[in-house]
């Protein structure tokens, strides 16, 4: 009986999520929930509790309060910061219950274009990507064609990784939590191998060192998800990109969804990547992500992506009534898979990773979410399953704006009054955090040895070098007389050497928005040279300043093969 009337009083309109106070909501479920929990039921004594509870609690947020009205502010505060981060366009999207209730764009498309951005306006989604990737599979296990716990091996029987033991036990649901222990190769600004398949880079990452043990912890990694793309196509018979244009953007409706920058034009309406390089905002180019596409590389509008929202929320797997992956399944990409270690777990909520999913709290409700970025473009997707509510953020600059738009949004569709100043919150910690950075480049140019030589001629350094993961490098003398390195005959990683000191040089890439790096020859005791060693930033401390200063990177020792 007390389970039947808690159940009365949950489902009645007079408490409905779309009448009352989220706060109120909570609070009064609390008080039921107590209320039966100790026995004391009794219709009179309840409906006492709730009417003292009703008049202690404040005035709810009117029900037929639009959300254009509770983001009548938005227009200026996106506004504001876009002028003070230098963002050249943004769009924006909302879904509640079911329905695209706002959906604007902001700015321009490319700077010194009058072409304004808005709701149809494409953009790239990034690592948005990974949670339709881990869809697809789940569209698989309901087919028969896999399970989550299938061996890698069982699709792929010629995949391996360095630890033989690893390579027989890694599963699917390992490549989509994050949590085999291979990261990162060469981070955000280079792409690994841009011409090669994704087979072909595979067999590199066999003999691929672990970060961490497998299944010990978190190591974010793309190369997983290019790994999870190839299973998809050996279950399915069907390439990843096909698969995802007939099997999700077709049935959703993305009519401007794509998986390759191949197939936007300049003739489409879409966002051009920006980025902050030596203080100024600029275009770049765009590049290709295809090789590792089931990581990174969707586009789409704000609009079309607003269907993809609808489908993750309220009935969860279905689309215009159609279901198109079962509840179970599409339910455990939600699910926790890799838990995130807290400072304080007696008073923290948990945080966890599930499959494509970053998994959290935000005042108190279930969040599923996750950013996204690639060369100049940005993205930040939250759901509040509770409240049927999801909010997309994208932008053409590389910049932490979204998350100070997201909780301004979820702040004003929620109710939540506060004195904070989302944009003035990060864009303050921004600037400290560029300050700090700033001071650690410099010492870094500060401690540069003036006045010093290479050890040789620099057709000494000339040749070729070759490493059994980063494959080969080519050094050479460049028209001018200066040093070029180029990264697996790719035209696209060429980059030209500037002398440092010693036998250490600053490679500057020929595509600005990669930046630069350090590169040291290593000479044997004949005065020969015998290795050339790259330091790949996996991750910056700030992009704006450039590729160092870094607290992430590996060094990668090619060895010499010949002179050139």
């Amino acid at each position: 009986m007390e389970k039947r009337y808690a159940m009365y009083f949950f489902s009645t309109t007079t408490f409905n999520q779309t009448t009352m106070h989220c706060l109120f909501q909570t609070r009064l479920r609390q008080a039921i929930m107590h209320f039966f929990s100790r026995r004391l039921f009794c219709p009179a004594a309840l409906f006492l509790m709730i009417t003292t509870l009703v008049v202690s609690m404040p005035t709810p947020i009117c029900a037929t309060e639009s959300a254009s009205d509770r983001l009548a502010g938005l227009a200026g505060f996106m506004n504001r910061g876009m002028s003070d981060w230098g963002i050249p366009g943004m769009a924006v999207a909302v879904v509640e219950h079911g329905e695209l209730v706002y959906a604007r764009g902001f700015g321009v498309r490319k700077l010194g274009s009058d072409q304004a951005v808005d709701e149809h306006t494409i953009f790239g989604m990034a690592s948005l990507t990974k949670a339709m990737t881990a869809t697809a599979l789940g569209m698989l296990v309901d087919e028969g064609k896999l399970h989550w716990d299938d061996k890698v091996r069982d699709h792929l029987p010629w995949f391996s990784l360095s630890d033989p033991w690893v390579s027989a036990q890694l599963s699917i649901r390992d490549l989509l939590s994050h949590r085999v222990g291979i990261g990162r190769l060469t981070g955000n600004r280079l792409r690994f191998m841009p011409g090669r398949d994704p087979k072909t880079i595979a067999g590199f990452l066999s003999h691929m060192p672990f970060e961490q043990p497998y299944r010990s912890g978190y190591v974010y990694s793309n190369m997983m998800y290019m790994v999870a793309g190839m299973v998809l196509e050996a279950a399915s018979g069907m390439p990843w990109d096909k698969f995802m244009a007939e099997r999700i953007f077709a049935p959703l409706g993305m009519n401007s969804a794509s998986t390759t920058i191949t197939q936007i034009s300049d003739n489409n309406n879409a966002a051009w990547p920006h980025q902050e390089i030596f203080g100024e905002v600029q275009p770049i180019p765009r590049r290709n992500f295809d090789n590792i596409g089931p990581a990174a590389s969707v586009n789409a509008s704000v609009t079309d992506m607003a269907r993809w929202i609808m489908f993750q929320l309220g009935e969860s797997g279905v689309y215009n009534g159609n279901r198109l992956i079962s509840r179970e399944n599409i339910l455990e990409t939600h699910q926790p898979h890799q838990l995130f270690r807290l400072e304080d777990p007696m008073t923290e909520p948990l945080r966890a990773y599930g499959l494509g999913w970053g998994l959290r709290q935000y005042e108190g409700y279930r969040v599923s979410q996750h950013r996204g970025a690639t060369d100049g473009m940005t993205s930040f997707l939250v759901l509040l399953p509770e409240k049927n509510l999801g909010v997309l953020v994208v932008s053409n600059l590389f910049c932490n704006f979204r998350p100070a738009v997201v909780n301004y949004i979820l702040d004003n569709m929620l109710g939540i009054e506060r004195d904070k100043d989302w944009h003035a919150h990060f864009f303050e910690a921004y600037r400290e955090e560029k300050a700090k950075a700033m001071e650690r480049r410099a010492a870094i140019e500060g401690r540069r040895i003036k006045n010093t030589s290479p050890s040789r001629p620099l057709e000494a350094y000339t040749g070729d070098y070759d490493h059994i993961v980063y494959d080969n490098a080519r050094i050479s003398l460049g028209e001018d007389g200066r040093l070029i390195m180029q990264l697996w005959d790719d035209e696209e990683m060429i980059a030209d050497l500037e002398h440092w000191h010693y036998d250490t040089f600053r490679a500057h890439w020929r595509n600005p928005s990669m930046r630069e790096k350090f590169i040291t020859f290593d000479l044997d005791q004949y005065g020969e040279v015998t290795q050339l060693n790259v330091k790949f930033t996996l991750r910056q401390v700030l992009i704006s300043v450039g590729i160092y200063p870094t607290d992430y990177y590996r060094i990668v020792e090619y060895r010499r093969l010949n002179k050139q």
